[in-house]
């Protein structure tokens, strides 16, 4: 019986026909895991991508992301996914980058890519030139900073609720109701050496596992064992 999913399998010559179409433009280019990826230099983009689309037959933009490398530089990555209808296949085309160098715009060539490179754009701060209409799209009006950036707090820089008294959306710096805490992971049913919630009053310690000091956990036991006069309940 043959498998329900399709076999992944890169059609021969793909990788010699990429490095013709694209020369002098093509940094590097490999294929891990059956995926392709292809390398290129940002200022020759559009020009990649015509003839990855023309001479290559990849003739649908499916995706675009970001890829935020702190301690690189440049410091961004941007990845566009390639979907060949005639061939059945994928090919991913990345290119460096920084927020003060904005990368070509290829609306020209998918208009699907204005909505693309917006999310990048929010997500990331990558700037694209040519897009006529590169605001943000995920995130709200006023919102500082780019989220999927590594340096980007998880708790945000500021929330929003609805002010009752002000009978308005309020923003506000970000006020946490508690500390992070650390939690004991300790699985009571492999022996705790501390007395558990409602075990203080039986008056008997629980038993102790092998390894687990027995005086100790019955001392314990002793010291938080509740009294009915100092609780109020009756005997």
């Amino acid at each position: 019986m043959s498998h329900s999913a399709p076999l992944i399998h890169t059609p021969d010559g793909t990788i010699a026909a990429i490095t013709k179409a694209l020369g002098a433009n093509l940094v590097s280019i490999e294929e891990a895991n059956g995926e392709v990826a292809v390398h290129i230099h940002r200022d020759s983009l559009v020009e990649c991508m015509i003839k990855l689309r023309d001479e290559c037959a990849y003739q649908q933009l499916m995706e675009m992301a970001g890829v935020d490398w702190p301690d690189r530089d440049p410091r961004f990555e941007v990845v566009y996914c390639l979907l060949s209808l005639t061939k059945n296949h994928r090919i991913r085309v990345h290119l460096a980058t920084n927020e003060d160098h904005p990368v070509p715009s290829v609306t020209g060539i998918w208009p699907v890519a204005g909505w693309l490179e917006r999310e990048v754009f929010d997500m990331y701060g990558v700037l694209f030139s040519g897009n006529s209409d590169l605001r943000r799209i995920l995130t709200d009006y006023g919102f500082s900073g780019h989220p999927q950036r590594k340096d980007f707090p998880l708790s945000g820089y500021v929330e929003l609720r609805y002010s009752e008294e002000e009978k308005r959306v309020k923003y506000e710096p970000v006020q946490l109701a508690q500390d992070f805490r650390n939690f004991d992971f300790l699985s009571p049913w492999e022996g705790a050496n501390y007395v558990l919630p409602g075990d203080e009053k039986t008056g008997e310690a629980p038993a102790a596992p092998a390894g687990v000091d027995k005086s100790a956990n019955k001392e314990a036991v002793k010291r938080t064992a509740r009294k009915p006069k100092a609780t109020g309940d009756k005997a």
